[in-house]
């Protein structure tokens, strides 16, 4: 089944990008979190939106990334959460709570849907993260989690 990518799937690809799935996939998982639409014939105008409103967010040179990258990696990133006596949180560390204390420390304002954490972040100490800030250039951020 061809679906037209509304979002950046991890492993499937980019918004705007018109990828072929299996049906059930579609049906189950893209379709309920408006990851993705069904393909039709007029769909390409939709797709070239995608792509155009894509490129004015995008980073637009790899130098820029570049330095980016160094400044994100450069220190570590303090995040405040609620945690209880033992150092376990109330909850967990979303990718908007990271790019919210990226840009609290100074850092550049970044989209959430380009940060992943493997696994999940319920526990005070030090975590990392990946942020993909172009096709070719990707961050490890190290995550300093406190309880506030």
């Amino acid at each position: 089944m061809k679906v037209i990518l509304t979002h950046e799937v991890s492993g499937l690809g980019t918004a705007g990008d018109v990828v072929d799935v299996k049906p059930g996939y579609a049906r189950n998982f893209l379709m309920p979190r408006r990851l993705a639409t069904p393909w039709t014939k007029g769909g390409q105008k939709q797709v070239d939106a995608i792509n155009k409103g894509r490129e004015t967010r995008a980073v637009k040179t790899l130098e820029e990334a570049q330095s980016m990258k160094a400044r994100l990696e450069s220190a570590p990133i303090t995040v405040e959460a609620h945690a209880g006596k033992e150092g376990r949180l109330f909850g967990a560390v979303s990718t908007a709570d990271i790019a919210a204390a990226v840009k609290d420390a100074g850092g550049p304002e970044l989209d959430r849907r380009k940060i992943e954490v493997p696994g999940t972040i319920k526990s005070v100490g030090e975590h990392t993260a990946l942020v993909r800030l172009h096709p070719e250039v990707q961050a490890t951020v190290t995550l300093s989690v406190v309880a506030g």
